[in-house]
């Protein structure tokens, strides 16, 4: 694998990756889309991309990824909503591998530029007990403790990125993703996030006519969600930036979990009788993005309201649910 090519993108057959290699692409940006699942399982493929399957915990497949690469975008990461995290601590880890090795090996093959996707789960879990929150900002990272497991390694993770510009100068951009969602992601199977999980829900409410479903905790956990549109741009922005420090990369829009069962019911036409898992994976009790640094750096924060995203987020949704009933 030795031609030149503008971009590499690590996970690109994930959810986000796969929306990002269609954006570069339309762009006319020559790139390499890496993954480890196999063809089949990518989210989406597209053809005029260079597509690999590769392992890229090993460093050998990872030096063969990044060859000729002028910029790298690192997504590749075992990860899903709370479920998955909650109960995976071991798995999620395991993606330090991935991670430190697409680092170390871009470095050597001298790309110009490394986008790290980090996440808001590296946020000290004590400054998110409260649904009424202060927003996020971004050295609320620090005294460190996130997330369990997930948490921990995107932190260290970034850490590594910054190491890598400060010992050998490196040119490397963190965005900080806050609860990314959109169609042609995840919507079932245990790895789905809270807005794939209520769009699903409810559209299988709608195409059964059992207008019942259960929500994970008591529904007044609160979160903002980022519709996909606005993290391909904003992870673009971030890498073609001037600024090396992580920054949040979400939407300030914060809702209850209730609240957003009503947007996706309101869409659908639908009302649902609720019921309440007080036991499920639920995750903190309250998060949202502080924008001030992204608006202050790039002059930027995400454009896409909650409603518009999920309106479009349910019907591809509620398309898979009646596909799935055939």
């Amino acid at each position: 694998m030795s031609q030149q090519v503008d971009v590499v993108v690590a996970g690109g057959g994930g959810f986000i990756g796969g929306h990002l290699v269609g954006d570069l692409l339309a762009q006319g940006l020559t790139v390499r889309c890496v993954d480890i699942k196999p063809r089949h399982e990518w989210y989406q493929a597209h053809e005029d991309a260079e597509n690999t399957v590769a392992d890229l915990s090993l460093l050998d497949s990872a030096r063969t990824a990044v060859e000729g690469a002028r910029t790298v975008y690192m997504l590749a990461a075992d990860m899903g909503g709370m479920g998955f995290i909650e109960n995976n601590k071991a798995a999620c880890m395991m993606s330090v591998l991935t991670s430190t090795h697409m680092l170390q090996a871009a470095h050597e093959a001298g790309a110009e530029r490394y986008f790290y996707s980090s996440s808001a789960c590296v946020y000290a879990a004590a400054k998110q007990t409260d649904p009424n929150l202060t927003a996020l900002r971004e050295e609320d990272a620090y005294p460190a403790q996130p997330e369990d497991g997930y948490g921990w390694e995107k932190l260290f993770s970034e850490r590594m990125c910054r190491h890598y510009a400060e010992d050998f100068g490196f040119v490397t951009r963190v965005a900080r993703y806050h609860n990314v969602y959109g169609p042609h992601g995840t919507w079932t199977g245990g790895r789905e996030k809270a807005p794939a999980a209520v769009c699903r829900k409810v559209a299988e409410a709608a195409v059964s006519g059992e207008h019942r479903l259960e929500i994970w905790g008591d529904g007044q956990q609160s979160r903002s969600f980022m519709y996909i549109d606005d993290c391909v741009r904003g992870s673009q922005t971030i890498l073609n930036g001037d600024s090396g420090v992580p920054v949040n990369l979400g939407s300030s829009e914060l809702v209850t979990i209730n609240q957003l069962v009503d947007i996706v019911e309101e869409i659908a036409g639908v009302r649902c009788e609720r019921t309440y898992r007080l036991d499920a994976p639920q995750g903190v009790r309250g998060r949202n993005s502080d924008n001030a640094l992204i608006r202050e750096i790039y002059g930027w924060e995400p454009s896409v309201a909650l409603a518009d995203g999920l309106e479009k987020t349910y019907a591809w949704v509620y398309d898979q649910v009646k596909r799935a009933q055939q």
